[in-house]
């Protein structure tokens, strides 16, 4: 089957891709280095063309809700009308847990988007899943010694397992609202982050902040966390760190 990748350079886009190729199918990837902008429209009818089924993990990076609703609303409208006109017969688009419970900039453009999928007339698919193991490490990346890292409660899962169910609905009829993937453990972001530091022989003092209001007390409560029945994903974050860890240097 020839599924196409909206984002598929990207993080989950990577391992999507390549579990479609471990699955037989022909991944097309819809990217800027493939001569495709989302966010106009520019590309896409050509490598629309003879899809079947896109999924949807086009991202970008912001704390803004006007950026944020801004990107996924015109990315996804897009996507949506151009895959109309092609004959795709299933959309299956990567969201977040707790993103219709907290008021925070990035969820209320994953709200919009996912508004946009429900409200189409193409059949849809939405698979929610909790933040990743990588969620951390841009935070960490900067030169400062000093790293400002939300508290946030959550069940981080690895993107590889997202991708690994993303991919099973292609060949499934579509679900609408799926059942949420989480990880295995449940983990606050700063031991997270200070968990990274140490595999990776870095030095950086994470320090916790919390958002004010609703949105931190949400954040930090629970708000991002499955509710009722979920898919859990096998890998743990121990499995994820172990793959980080630098090995120690050997002199002579």
């Amino acid at each position: 089957m020839q599924v196409a990748v909206a984002g598929g350079t990207g993080l989950v886009g990577k391992f999507v891709v390549a579990e479609l190729r471990a699955a037989g199918h022909q991944p097309v990837i819809l990217a800027r280095s493939q001569g495709v902008d989302l966010t106009t429209g520019v590309g896409l009818q050509d490598r629309l063309s003879g899809c079947d089924v896109v999924i949807n993990v086009a991202n970008v990076v912001t704390t803004r809700a006007k950026v944020a609703v801004d990107f996924f609303s015109r990315t996804t409208g897009n996507l949506l009308s151009v895959a109309r006109r092609t004959g795709v017969k299933h959309v299956i688009t990567l969201s977040i847990v707790g993103s219709d419970e907290v008021d925070f900039g990035y969820y209320m453009g994953k709200r919009a988007q996912e508004e946009l999928v429900r409200d189409g007339d193409l059949p849809w698919t939405v698979l929610r899943a909790t933040q990743f193991f990588e969620f951390p490490e841009p935070l960490l990346d900067n030169r400062s010694p000093v790293v400002l890292m939300p508290n946030m409660l959550t069940r981080p899962v690895a993107a590889r397992d997202v991708a690994k169910r993303l991919v099973d609905h292609v060949t499934q009829d579509p679900a609408g609202m799926a059942r949420e993937i989480a990880g295995p453990q449940q983990l606050g972001m700063v031991d997270m982050a200070r968990r990274i530091v140490r595999a990776q022989g870095r030095h950086r003092i994470v320090v916790p902040v919390s958002l004010p209001g609703k949105v931190g007390k949400a954040m930090s409560g629970g708000g991002l966390l499955p509710h009722g029945d979920y898919d859990e994903g096998p890998l743990t974050f121990d499995d994820y760190l172990a793959g980080l860890a630098r090995p120690m240097a050997t002199g002579r």
